[in-house]
């Protein structure tokens, strides 16, 4: 079937689109009304892989990643501080950084001839991977903590995912998680697995785009860390753009998570050769912290590493901190920040 005739069969066929909010908040809300079309082709298992592939690609390419970088000149005359770039990564699908991993994977299971995709999530990631496989036609396992109360449940479901409430924190699910990826061979997008390289190189594109606006690497570029990931990743990007000789130089890495619920800041500051896991019971989640705090980052000694090679830093922000500044950035920014109800 050719890919123009595969179009015309399910021409259609629309998808809805969704309106994807809570604890992430995009600029618009939905997708494309040409990915309808698109989707009906990539997620047709009766389509040759290589037409559902470029469909999906196309899906890829047009709707994940190339967020807006804008410069902060109210924060910067608040603060002091002679220049400041906010990367807003609302502007994906799903309104997080986390759509660019979800549809690399998708893509990466689809073209190995998986049909489930699994993984653990306490909200974001969930909503991400639900979107994702749906425009692929594979089936989505979630599993979520019981003790997590996500909104984004609700929209996982309606992306046809099915949803997994199992006891334990967010490291053990991921886990249990692991293990029916394996004993059931499933696509295991769990983060700190063998899919890690993948994922690294997924965030890797945020350095690729920083670079595109400003034809350089900044002097320092501050990310939120839970699993340690997304740093990570745009640490391999500026090291590849350093190493063909793009920039001028590798950005300093700077961390920053909830107040002393994260291993990666907690072995910076403590000046840890490695993250050593913290304690569980003294873990607890609020709706302010919920996506950041962990006992165990999975990626965290990537992390790490990238903060001390670039010369960076790591620190703690209050719940009253993450508040402040979102609000400060969508009130002087106008940046569609989350803000807790």
């Amino acid at each position: 079937m050719t890919e123009h005739n595969s179009e015309q069969k399910h021409q259609n066929k629309e998808l809805p689109l969704l309106d994807l909010l809570d604890g992430a908040r995009g600029e618009t809300t939905g997708l494309s009304k040409g990915v309808a079309s698109l989707s009906a082709i990539s997620a047709d298992k009766s389509v040759h892989l290589e037409e559902r592939l470029e469909a999906y690609e196309d899906i890829f390419d047009s709707e994940v990643g190339d967020s807006s970088l804008v410069r902060a000149r109210n924060i910067e005359r608040l603060e002091e501080v002679r220049q400041i770039f906010l990367k807003f990564e609302g502007s994906n699908p799903t309104g997080t950084q986390k759509d660019r991993i979800a549809f690399a994977q998708v893509m990466d299971a689809l073209r190995r001839g998986f049909d489930t995709i699994t993984m653990a999530t306490c909200g974001n990631y969930g909503a991400a991977m639900s979107l994702a496989a749906s425009l692929a036609g594979l089936r989505c396992l979630i599993y979520i903590p019981d003790s997590y109360h996500t909104k984004r449940i609700k929209e996982m479901i309606e992306l046809g995912a099915e949803i997994r409430r199992i006891p334990g924190n967010y490291e053990e699910v991921v886990e249990v998680s692991r293990e029916q990826a394996e004993m059931k061979e499933l696509y295991d997008a769990n983060p700190g697995g063998v899919n890690t390289p993948l994922q690294l190189k997924a965030y890797g594109e945020i350095a690729y785009e920083i670079y595109d606006e400003l034809r350089d690497a900044p002097r320092a570029v501050a990310v939120p860390v839970s699993n340690g990931t997304t740093l990570a990743g745009i640490y391999k990007g500026f090291m590849s753009l350093f190493r063909r000789g793009k920039t001028s130089r590798i950005p300093h890495l700077v961390a920053g998570s909830s107040f002393r619920k994260n291993p990666i800041v907690h072995a910076y500051l403590k000046n840890s050769p490695k993250c050593e896991d913290l304690i569980p019971s003294k873990i607890h989640e609020t709706k302010i912290n919920e996506p950041l705090i962990n006992w165990h980052s999975m990626d965290g000694d990537n992390a790490l590493e990238a903060i001390r090679n670039t010369q960076g830093w790591a620190a703690n922000a209050s719940d009253k901190k993450l508040l402040h500044y979102s609000k400060l950035i969508r009130g002087l920014e106008g940046l569609h920040t989350w803000e807790s109800s």
